[in-house]
């Protein structure tokens, strides 16, 4: 049996194929549109899918869809008749429901030649998050919750999965919702696009507590896990707030209302300089949030109990809170899956049908490489049609085997040179996870500078990753998990600080992610390389991009290289360095 899962109309757009329970494909939008969180229909991700799969529309027995307008319609009524809002904030929502053409009428539209004679399913929004997370793990029994802003009228659900069966036993409902606390103060603090909110998570380890009373009352923590805001401070649910996505790239009107002004003061432009008052407020802001994670996880363990959880949602990114699961509750395993936001939602989508269909529990999710990936035939023809461009910028050009290509890169980031890292299948979720990053070296302390002046230009708040071999963990972190999909982040043992000054934040903590043999063996050994060169068993990982979707396909990535200042760039068994690198001939 084939499932094709799918986001849509939503930022995040993103297409799955499952076969017989087995995630085969799973890929974004964005990153064939090359506009960052696009909506609308994933046409493009789903021809990679069908093509992964080595299948047609014809071959796909059922389309799930991660939204039901039907789910919690009473609510949703109910909500209406009593609140009376603004006829604008109805008319919006019309406006943008107008949008969404029936699936098999898109799937027509964008592949002509091809007939889908299946079944379209769609799946409650939470209920998706709560599939893609439980399922996509490899607990045998765990609690599901999922957090986001909205999603068919609720911003956060939990349920319990045990073997092939989850529920979903609660819900928070519209108009309280913990991501729109958390975007409207990152909107607040002059950070106004969708998805800014790792931003403000960046900005926090630089504040300290002194405004966690002021901003503590916008959220009421309830006895029993829940929470709730406080209205007078917030305007989606009566006001007309833009959501729309014009050429695909969503956009989210101001959250916010005046009123949170007379309490916190002005908010910042996006060009204001940052001052100490921003930087608490960013404490305050994450400080707050984290008591009510915790104070509805904790809830859900007495009602539960069990030692294991399973996390998605938009919330579920918040990886300074996320590497605290250990320390504020008693969950002592926790997931989350590389794309738990709402990308990941098809998954979860994908997993319900089957589980319906069958009655079986679909597979895990063991790695996060499920997009495409190309060959050193496809590479060779790229350089040969691009020869006279990297002639003109001096730019050697040498195919290696593995351990050629390992001591090549591992010498040049010792060097502190910065390397294109072009591999295998493209991550699944919105971290590099060393398919498509760029490395440098953890030693450095400048490295952040360099990074920033090469290629990302980038806020200098902002902290670069680790990615370090599993076995080592214990020795530089003082939690020892696994944390695959980087979604996590621990303290730096404090006396490995000063030994990797490019990826330890301004409060000592790292975003790490654990690298294994099993997983990706030619990143595993890569770092492996580095480690018997330096001492130091990790390397530092950021986005193969600039300022634009992570690259996908050769092409994005030499372009890429070939616009920043980018030192060498490892594509497959080809390693491009710009100049005369020492030992590129030898």
């Amino acid at each position: 049996m084939i499932i094709l899962g799918l986001n849509a109309y939503h930022a995040d757009s993103a297409a799955c194929l499952i076969r017989d329970g087995v995630l085969i494909a799973a890929a974004e939008e964005e990153r064939f549109r090359r506009v960052k969180h696009w909506a609308g229909f994933p046409s493009q991700a789903i021809a990679y899918c069908l093509k992964e799969a080595g299948v047609g529309l014809a071959d796909v027995s059922h389309v799930a869809i991660n939204r039901n307008n039907r789910s919690n319609l009473g609510r949703k009524l109910a909500y209406v008749a009593l609140n009376l809002p603004d006829p604008r904030f109805l008319a919006n929502r019309l406006r943008n429901r107008a949008k969404w053409k029936g699936v098999a009428e898109e799937l027509a539209e964008a592949f002509p030649n091809q007939r889908f004679v299946g079944a379209v399913e769609y799946v409650e929004h939470h209920l998706a998050h709560l599939a893609s997370a439980f399922y996509a793990s490899a607990f045998p029994e765990a609690v599901a919750v999922s957090i986001d802003g909205f999603g068919d009228f609720a911003s956060a659900a939990w349920g319990h999965g045990d073997g092939p069966a989850l529920s979903l036993d609660g819900r928070i409902l519209f108009p309280h919702s913990l991501g729109i606390f958390y975007q409207a103060m990152t909107q607040y603090l002059g950070f106004p696009h969708y998805g800014d909110e790792y931003k403000l998570m960046g900005l926090a380890a630089y504040g300290g507590p002194s405004l966690v009373k002021q901003v503590r009352p916008l959220l009421e923590l309830k006895d029993d896990g829940r929470f709730a805001l406080d209205l007078r401070f917030f305007r989606h649910h009566k006001e007309d707030v833009t959501y729309e996505w014009n050429g695909g790239s969503p956009v989210c009107g101001a959250i916010y209302a005046t009123a949170l002004e007379d309490i916190l003061g002005p908010s910042r432009s996006p060009d204001d300089p940052l001052t100490d008052r921003h930087r608490d407020l960013a404490y305050a802001t994450q400080s707050v949030f984290e008591d009510a994670m915790f104070n509805l996880l904790n809830a859900l363990h007495r009602r539960y109990g069990g030692d294991a959880i399973a996390l998605a949602g938009g919330c579920a990114y918040n990886s300074l809170a996320n590497g605290k699961i250990a320390d504020r509750t008693p969950f002592s395993q926790s997931y989350l899956q590389s794309a738990a936001g709402d990308a990941g939602g098809a998954v979860g989508a994908a997993y319900v049908v089957w589980r319906r269909m069958t009655g079986a529990r679909p597979g895990a999710m063991p790695h996060a490489y499920w997009g495409p990936q190309f060959s050193d035939d496809d590479v060779s023809a790229l350089l040969a049609a691009r020869e006279k461009d990297l002639a003109a910028q001096g730019c050697v050009v040498r195919r290696c085997d593995e351990a050629t290509l390992d001591r090549l890169v591992s010498e040049a980031i010792a060097q502190g040179r910065v390397i294109g890292w072009f591999q295998g299948r493209m991550e699944w979720g919105p971290r590099a996870l060393g398919n498509r990053s760029i490395l440098a070296d953890p030693r450095r302390a400048d490295m952040k500078q360099i990074l920033n002046q090469k290629i990302k230009r980038r806020e200098s708040f902002r902290p670069f990753a680790p990615s370090v071999l599993r076995e080592a963990v214990h020795d530089w972190f003082e939690h020892d998990e696994d944390v695959p999909f980087m979604l996590k982040v621990f303290s730096i043992r404090s006396d490995q600080r000063d030994k990797i000054p490019a990826v330890t934040h301004v409060d000592g903590t790292g975003r790490l992610q654990t690298v294994d043999a099993a997983s990706n063996p030619r990143y595993y050994r890569l770092i492996r390389a580095f480690y018997e060169r330096t001492g130091v068993p990790m390397v530092l990982n950021t986005s193969f991009n600039e300022n634009e979707p992570v690259v996908c396909r050769p092409e994005e990535a030499l372009d890429c290289f070939l616009r920043t200042r980018m030192d060498m760039l490892a594509i497959n068994d080809y390693v491009l360095v710009r100049g005369q690198a020492p030992d590129v001939q030898a």
